[in-house]
């Protein structure tokens, strides 16, 4: 990783030469909550931080500092989970992105590692342009390149904690990873139908796993890594060509 492309490793003389003549910046939007019995309770954060960081690293455009905490209250009946109301996630950023503009910043790449957090990065994304006149666009890895997850993962591979995100863990930080403590579990019930509730973790999973998790390995977190570091790649060139905007 080149540490110049991070904001937080750069002098201020370095990122006022950045921003005279780049508008664009990556945030990385974590969460701190349970992912079973194997992986560290970082995950959300460290995928996150990773991608945006390699990105920056092959793009030129800068990363910001990761945000650790997300919204994670589903996730409160197992030890270790922080969470953060909506209000305060959403004020967090939104002040990130205010101070961002007045250096010059007119578009943010907001990778976000959990999907808790989206409802309100969509929400933030509404009033960066209302209010600032920034763009923000909103990745997610399992979401935005689901079809590179199908290629390489089987259904029961792509749940919370399950072998998709172990094997990016195994890739990125193997020795957060307990192997000994991979656990296959089927989550009891569902998110919805023709209506919808809220269901809390625990009350779907004793492991906090959704799916198969035992099939994950360091070589398929490597290549989905890589695909989903081009993937961000093209993104980013379509947003500095303005190709992204409506």
């Amino acid at each position: 990783m080149d540490k110049k492309s991070s904001l937080h490793h750069m002098t201020y003389e370095e990122a006022r030469e950045y921003f005279s003549g780049r508008d664009l910046v990556i945030l990385p939007v974590g969460s701190v909550e349970q992912h079973g019995p194997a992986n560290p309770l970082g995950t959300d954060m460290l995928i996150a931080e990773a991608l945006a960081q390699e990105v920056a690293s092959r793009s030129g455009v800068i990363s910001l500092p990761v945000i650790p905490f997300g919204i994670s209250f589903h996730h409160m009946g197992f030890p270790g989970t922080i969470t953060v109301g909506e209000d305060s996630l959403g004020g967090y950023v939104l002040d990130v992105i205010r101070s961002l503009s007045r250096w010059g910043v007119k578009k943010v790449l907001i990778v976000n590692g959990h999907g808790g957090n989206l409802p309100t990065l969509q929400i933030v994304a509404r009033r960066a342009m209302d209010e600032l006149g920034v763009r923000v666009y909103v990745y997610q890895w399992w979401t935005s390149s689901s079809h590179i997850l199908e290629e390489l993962f089987e259904e029961d591979e792509r749940g919370h904690a399950s072998g998709a995100e172990t094997s990016l863990n195994m890739h990125l930080h193997p020795e957060l990873v307990r192997r000994d403590r991979l656990t296959d579990e089927r989550p009891r019930g569902s998110f919805g139908g023709k209506v919808y509730r809220f269901v809390y973790t625990h009350e779907m999973s004793d492991s906090g796993v959704f799916g198969r998790q035992s099939s994950a390995s360091p070589e398929r977190g490597s290549v989905l890594f890589e695909r989903l570091v081009e993937d961000l790649l093209r993104v980013v060139r379509e947003m500095e060509e303005g190709k992204l905007e409506g």
